[in-house]
């Protein structure tokens, strides 16, 4: 039987949950989401494609998933230090309740805010003074993952998309000939980082050489604004929409 190895790219579903109390806080499962009351609608949900060792899903996962066969299901105790990390002091920040007047925000201890682009929660307001806390909600926690480890995905093509979208949350087309991938992205990338890319899909790929191109939006919607010819009296092709949707399968770290 094969065992999944450092760098394969593997197909997983998966469900996240709090080792105490048994909380489901993530799942690939959109059903068993909006049941457990972790549904986001801002999520896509469905099995996702990850390459084991990079850093894509959290260090637990990433370790328990070496040595394990293809077509089998799992389940993974996971530390807080192969989690989200352990509580850290100094991510607990004192701050003013003047400066949050200045927003017009109404502090309440369990309030998440933004401060500087960085998320925190508020756990105590007394005397003028907030204390937020700047570590994971879930540091310190153990947790469960139960995981199906679908199948080994060797499909070149399929493995640039999945890469391009953990990476940079875009869907992508992807051709490839002799080992050189074209792709087609949704928004245009700097220079800087279309060669980071390339270099990252060179060497977790096996490719030779990767180029870019954004996809025509004009193009794009004259072929949408373009009647359908068909024969007289035939019934209308149904495209099959993708219901599979990107979601919290990324590495929280």
């Amino acid at each position: 039987m094969e065992n999944i190895q450092d760098k394969d790219f593997v197909e997983i579903e998966y469900t996240g949950k709090l080792a105490e109390g048994n909380i489901i806080f993530d799942t690939s499962d959109e059903e068993l989401a909006k049941k457990s009351g972790a549904f986001n609608k801002g999520v896509r949900y469905g099995p996702i494609v990850i390459c084991v060792g990079e850093h894509q899903v959290i260090a637990g996962l990433d370790k328990n998933l070496i040595g394990k066969e293809f077509g089998k299901d799992y389940t993974f105790s996971i530390s807080p230090e192969d989690g989200f990390g352990k509580k850290d002091a100094k991510l607990l920040k004192l701050v003013p309740t003047s400066a949050f007047r200045k927003s017009n925000v109404q502090v309440a201890p369990g309030l998440q805010i933004d401060i500087d682009g960085v998320i925190g929660t508020i756990r105590t307001v007394a005397g003028g003074r907030v204390i937020v806390d700047f570590n994971h909600p879930f540091a310190g926690k153990n947790l469960i993952y139960e995981v199906k480890v679908r199948r080994h995905v060797l499909d070149k093509a399929e493995q640039v998309n999945s890469l391009i979208r953990m990476l940079l949350n875009q869907v992508s087309e992807t051709a490839i000939a002799e080992d050189a991938a074209a792709i087609t992205l949704e928004q245009e990338l700097p220079e800087e980082l279309k060669k980071e890319l390339e270099k990252r899909l060179v060497e977790l790929v096996k490719l030779k050489s990767a180029s870019f191109k954004v996809k025509d939006a004009k193009k794009e919607a004259a072929k949408v604004a373009e009647p359908a010819q068909k024969e007289p009296g035939a019934e209308p092709n149904h495209a099959g929409h993708d219901h599979n949707h990107d979601h919290a399968g990324h590495n929280h770290n």
